[in-house]
């Protein structure tokens, strides 16, 4: 009978070990955001298992927990229309508010899901009750995005998703069908849905065959470059949850298509070394010494290896096309960009990208404005809504919400 007791208590204290982890002190609600991000080590770490033993892939698993506990069927409300449909052969799910007067047309935002371009759905619950919430705040209509995911699909295929669905709804028939006002189009995505979100931007704002242009475009802790993973934030915040430093790299190569091999090479800027290839005016946009506020930059300094390995950018070329990497489109194309949001958090590895596309599109004139939480953390959004609600959640969704009633 003693040992149960024993047994017990060393459970607990295993346990324990394993969800604590060291947070700052600023963080919002910090064992919240160390209860979920012991769920999800423990499901990556179940994922390397069966990667390693082949018997599925890694992100197979991840998807599966995600799948199993949060993808939901479309369900319409007394003040919500939903449906699930495709637009150019592309999976989408539809949200529209029933409360407009007879004639009225209404504001619109296509949003692409996060998920590091390899997980998550526009199916999930937190999705769901996002895109649901803005469509009702807005009295409009929000298409979330159902792009497909890596490993079966690698870059360009998420943005080409992405870009033909958004397509598809700004034609002039496809508006009408929603009531909805053509020059009254946002888009918007959070993390790699905020990539997704900035390249369909500029590609849209450049296409003079385009009949519809968006009027905002809004960004939730985007990922925006790959060139340099020692930016003050990435330094900062490496050993933060959710979004840890490697897991970044490892994102980014499944995404285009790398060798995980290069995940090393990568978090040294081994990719970016002084005796790589790189023009000067390449490096300029990702210079953060000069693009980020001193506020930002703190004690931080920059790595920059003499020397490098540039079979890397051989390889992986992508990792110098603004498709890819929104933050490396030149002066001109963010020129014709729309007015713009951009939401950071202290606590981010990607803090330091949203930060230097926001400088760099207010030196090409756009009217730029930045949202920073310094108790934040990456994906604290989805944090607004069952069941992990948190103040900091709440706050950052009934702020972004505001803005886009506010400039659409």
């Amino acid at each position: 009978m003693r040992t149960a007791p024993a047994l017990l208590f060393l459970l607990t204290a295993v346990l324990a070990y394993y969800v604590y982890i060291p947070l700052p002190n600023t963080v919002s609600e910090p064992w919240k955001l160390r209860v979920v991000d012991a769920l999800l080590r423990g499901v990556m770490i179940l994922g390397n298992l069966a990667h390693d033993l082949g018997l599925s892939h890694r992100i197979y698993v991840l998807n599966f927990a995600v799948n199993r506990f949060e993808v939901q069927g479309p369900r319409s409300s007394k003040a919500v229309l939903v449906t699930d449909t495709a637009f150019a052969g592309v999976q989408v799910r539809v949200f529209e508010s029933t409360r407009r007067k007879e004639g009225e047309l209404k504001r619109a935002v296509i949003y692409l899901h996060g998920g590091g371009w390899a997980l998550g759905s526009a199916r999930m619950r937190s999705y769901d009750s996002l895109c649901r919430r803005m469509a009702e705040d807005l009295k409009g209509v929000v298409v979330s995005i159902d792009y497909r995911l890596a490993p079966e699909a690698r870059f360009p295929e998420q943005y080409n998703d992405a870009l033909r669905a958004s397509r598809y709804f700004l034609q002039p028939r496809v508006l009408a069908r929603y009531s909805v006002e053509p020059s009254r189009v946002g888009v918007s995505g959070d993390s790699a849905g905020g990539n997704l979100a900035a390249a369909v931007a500029q590609q849209v704002a450049t296409d003079s065959s385009s009949p519809s242009k968006f009027k905002v475009q809004a960004l939730i802790y985007p990922v925006l470059q790959a060139l340099d993973f020692n930016t003050p934030s990435y330094q900062q915040n490496q050993n933060v949850p959710i979004l840890y430093r490697p897991l970044m790299a490892h994102f980014w190569l499944e995404y285009l298509d790398g060798d995980l091999s290069f995940i090393q090479p990568l978090l040294a800027n081994k990719h970016t070394a002084l005796d790589v290839y790189w023009t000067a005016q390449g490096r300029a946009k990702v210079n953060w010494t000069q693009l980020l506020p001193a506020s930002f930059r703190k004690h931080y300094k920059p790595v920059a290896p003499a020397h490098g390995l540039a079979q890397v950018v051989e390889e992986v070329p992508a990792l110098l096309d603004p498709r890819a990497a929104p933050l490396l489109a030149e002066r001109d194309v963010l020129a014709r960009l729309p007015r713009t949001y951009i939401l950071t958090c202290e606590h981010d590895v990607l803090r330091d990208d949203g930060l230097m596309y926001g400088r760099r599109l207010e030196e090409a004139a756009v009217s730029v404005t930045h949202d920073h939480y310094e108790d934040g953390f990456h994906g604290c959004m989805v944090f607004a809504f069952w069941p992990a609600y948190s103040s900091v959640g709440q706050r950052t969704v009934e702020n972004y919400i505001r803005w886009l009633d506010d400039n659409l």
